[in-house]
């Protein structure tokens, strides 16, 4: 099956083609005939299987070649990171056509986005504040919309957006094309459905049967002590096989500790958490997928967003909330089809936690207790004997701005504040006379040398 087989024009199937997308992933293949047709669909599938394009190619072909200046389609999503993904996505598929696309989103200024709408952009991806914020200043029409889609329905229940979306969709027009996608489907979601589409289609890409952790994911459990678990990452992350890395943390200030730890042992680690500028998330994201950075260190907020498929490991390294946000967390690897590995370290004082999550997804309940020297983590993860927690001096980050650059990966982080640890003034960089001067007020009147 292509693409072409599905019914898409020629001119969005060789767009894709010339990325080496040819082959449709199942969501794709059940969702897309339904929706050239103009179909409502509440389209259900797990996350990195392909739902972008599910909705996006029938949304750009329904627009035609040649859409005039306008508002004519809006995907709504909840988080700022995947307003960029799902963005970048539909620019790719519509590089052979005269329609443009905007994000509209917080944390950057109006203008460059107000811009964007009045050149006349016919597909706006925003989130829902944003979005409501430009059309209470009357800067944002959506009258004309003829295709409205709201993806990672089930996040903006987490996130509190249902009143914002409901808006959204009061100022569209009643005879619109509506699609709903979403990873799972709460009570207040199908509610929506029910409310703001017409006569949906249920769409499922997955056996009822199926487990709700994907099979091609290997879950890790560990308990680890706290004072060990860089030690214990260190390791992982020189596994054999081990490309892209995503950590997880609870806390922004633990994602600024972990992140600065990884560095000042010689990895090349980035950070993604609610305490950086929009402009800072933005770089740590691209540098992440372009291979400058190669780990990822994260809070929550960036789960939905990193649609990467290379991540070969996601580390949790502290327990998430609840089920559903282990699945959103561990579901950033094992992407269209690869394979993947989840490592979760539960403390003591989870336990309890860790029991309701291992009970909703079928996972072990009990953690193996794990040192970095134990055996097991090496066997287990496939890590080669005699690994240290520290890269070789050869390969490490630069640690000051006078060393030379280094390309790739191991280049020092730019973005983050400086420390002893990244880059910073230490006790090795300070001025020679520093401590001289500490000495000579220590010395009592009448012993100097100028006396």
């Amino acid at each position: 099956m292509t693409f072409r087989e599905l019914g898409i024009d020629g001119d969005i199937a060789d767009a894709l083609a010339s990325h080496g997308i040819t082959d449709p992933f199942p969501i794709q293949e059940q969702t897309i005939p339904l929706a050239l047709q103009r179909q409502d669909i509440i389209g259900q599938a797990k996350t990195g299987t392909g739902k972008t394009f599910g909705f996006g190619l029938p949304l750009i072909q329904r627009l035609g070649p040649n859409p005039e200046p306008g508002v004519k389609a809006l995907i709504v999503v909840p988080t700022r990171e995947l307003c960029v993904q799902v963005t970048e996505d539909i620019q790719l598929a519509i590089a052979n056509r005269a329609t443009t696309v905007a994000a509209i989103y917080g944390g950057k200024a109006y203008e460059d986005q107000v811009d964007l709408i009045k050149a006349g952009a016919q597909i706006i991806v925003g989130t829902p504040g944003r979005l409501l914020d430009l059309a209470n200043q009357r800067l944002l029409s959506f009258k004309n919309v003829q295709v409205m889609v709201l993806d990672e329905a089930d996040r903006m229940l987490d996130l509190g957006f249902l009143g914002d979306v409901e808006k959204l969709f009061a100022q569209t027009p009643a005879d619109r094309h509506t699609m709903l996608f979403s990873a799972t489907m709460p009570g207040p979601i199908v509610a929506l459905a029910r409310r703001f589409m017409t006569k949906p289609i249920h769409i499922r890409a997955s056996d009822p049967d199926e487990g709700l952790t994907q099979a091609n994911i290997k879950h890790v459990i560990y308990r680890a002590h706290n004072l060990d678990k860089d030690e214990v990452v260190s390791r992982i992350l020189q596994a054999e096989g081990r490309e892209k890395v995503v950590i997880f943390t609870r806390t922004k200030r633990s994602a600024t500790k972990v992140t600065d730890e990884l560095v000042d042992r010689g990895f090349g680690a980035t950070a993604v958490h609610g305490d950086m500028s929009q402009e800072a998330r933005e770089r740590s994201m691209a540098a992440f997928k372009a291979g400058k950075k190669d780990i990822l260190i994260a809070t929550d907020v960036a789960a939905r967003g990193i649609d990467v498929d290379d991540v070969t490991h996601v580390i949790n390294y502290t327990v998430p909330e609840d089920d559903k946000a282990y699945l959103h967390r561990v579901g950033r690897t094992g992407r269209a089809g690869r394979t993947g590995i989840a490592v979760t370290f539960v403390d003591w004082e989870d336990m309890h936690k860790w029991h309701l999550i291992a009970r909703a997804l079928d996972l072990p309940m009990e953690p193996d207790e794990t040192y970095s020297s134990s055996p097991h983590l090496f066997t287990d993860l496939d890590i080669p004997v005699g690994v240290k927690g520290r890269l070789r001096a050869s390969t490490m980050a630069p640690k000051t701005s006078s060393a030379p650059a280094r390309p790739s990966r191991d280049r020092q982080r730019t973005d983050k504040p400086a420390s002893a640890s990244s880059g910073g003034a230490s006790a090795i960089d300070k001025p020679a006379g520093a401590a001289r001067t500490r000495e000579r007020r220590r010395r009592p009147a009448g012993t100097g040398p100028t006396d």
